[in-house]
């Protein structure tokens, strides 16, 4: 199963300069339930932008044109190729943006996070979710994250 797992605002934002646009400490703890022992799909700036490099207990594979190599990771230069090298029957896609897009038809699942705001100033965006094509499975109450005092909800989509 692919499944793609991102959290956006009202206006679809997902990033600023390579970077989340909010820190939600219960969609951090949801992501790493999510993925831990399955397979994350990245692109090589999302890869970049992880603090620690790759992520523990999962196999990280990376997307990338150039000839990249990155230490406890396996690279693809392909969506295609990513999904074929997974050992899992679980492969979740962490953005960025392009591989989003890429990958946005051939998702059987979305996990959602989604951000009751609107950030104009952010430089990329994920892909409009439509009834016509997908039905909400799963939908948590709007939380406030008290560090961010950001409000959020977690929504399961699968494709019709």
């Amino acid at each position: 199963m692919i499944s793609i797992i991102v959290a956006y605002t009202k206006n679809y934002a997902i990033g600023r300069n390579n970077q989340l646009l909010f820190h939600i400490s219960a969609d951090l703890k949801r992501f790493k339930a999510l993925t831990t022992g399955n397979t994350v799909v990245m692109g090589r700036k999302t890869f970049e932008s992880l603090p620690k490099g790759a992520l523990p207990n999962r196999q990280n594979i990376v997307i990338s044109h150039a000839d990249n190599h990155f230490e406890n990771t396996d690279s693809a230069h392909s969506l295609e190729e990513a999904i074929m090298l997974s050992k899992n029957d679980n492969i979740f896609i962490i953005g960025g943006g392009s591989i989003y897009k890429e990958a946005f038809d051939m998702a059987d699942s979305l996990r959602i996070t989604e951000i009751n705001a609107v950030v104009e100033d952010a430089d990329t965006f994920f892909p409009e979710v439509s009834a016509d094509e997908w039905e909400i499975v799963e939908a948590s109450d709007w939380t406030t994250d008290e560090k961010s005092n950001v409000e959020y909800r977690f929504v399961d989509y699968r494709r019709k």
